[in-house]
């Protein structure tokens, strides 16, 4: 059970106004609070006037419903779920830039794509660039595989989750 809590992550989702200043808020509630957030992505929703925010942060040091409760009390947001607690689907995307410089290394790369959803979307002389949008152990995994081929530049969006079923975090 040690090493389950130690991995145990919370995934939050916030609606908050779409308004300058309450990504500040949240960062500094954060900070206050000295949590470390793993990965925060903020998005436009379908409607104008709010935006969405998946906060994740390490599952070891707090309970989920007791960040979503300090996230209540900031004046922008409008609902707080802890997605983590129940059914849901996520996704991190990443671009990975790797060395590709001769047909070997290429097959190789070739070869370890097919064992996930990652796609080769630019390839030149020297590098190619990989695309992988799955949950996030499978990004971590496809990124050890990546490493011996030499791994020039790398982006990620964090992750982005939402509930399954019928339950809807709208206002």
């Amino acid at each position: 059970m040690g090493d389950q809590a130690e991995k145990r992550k919370h995934i939050l989702v916030a609606l908050v106004e779409n308004k300058p200043g309450v990504l500040n808020r949240v960062a500094s509630l954060f900070r206050r609070r000295n949590f470390n957030v793993d990965s925060l992505t903020v998005g436009r929703t379908q409607r104008s006037f709010m935006s969405r925010m998946t906060i994740v942060v390490d599952g070891s040091r707090i309970d989920g419903r007791r960040i979503a409760a300090n996230l209540f009390k900031l004046i922008n947001v409008i609902d707080v779920a802890v997605v983590s607690e129940e059914p849901h689907v996520s996704r991190d995307l990443a671009l990975i830039k790797v060395r590709a410089n001769d047909a070997e290394s290429r097959n190789h790369l070739t070869q370890i794509c097919d064992q996930y959803p990652a796609y080769i979307v630019d390839i030149g002389p020297e590098v190619a660039i990989v695309q992988i949008a799955a949950q996030e152990d499978l990004v971590e995994m496809l990124i050890k595989e990546l490493e011996p081929l030499g791994i020039v530049e790398m982006v990620r969006t964090g992750v982005v989750a939402m509930g399954r079923g019928v339950r809807i975090l709208d206002s």
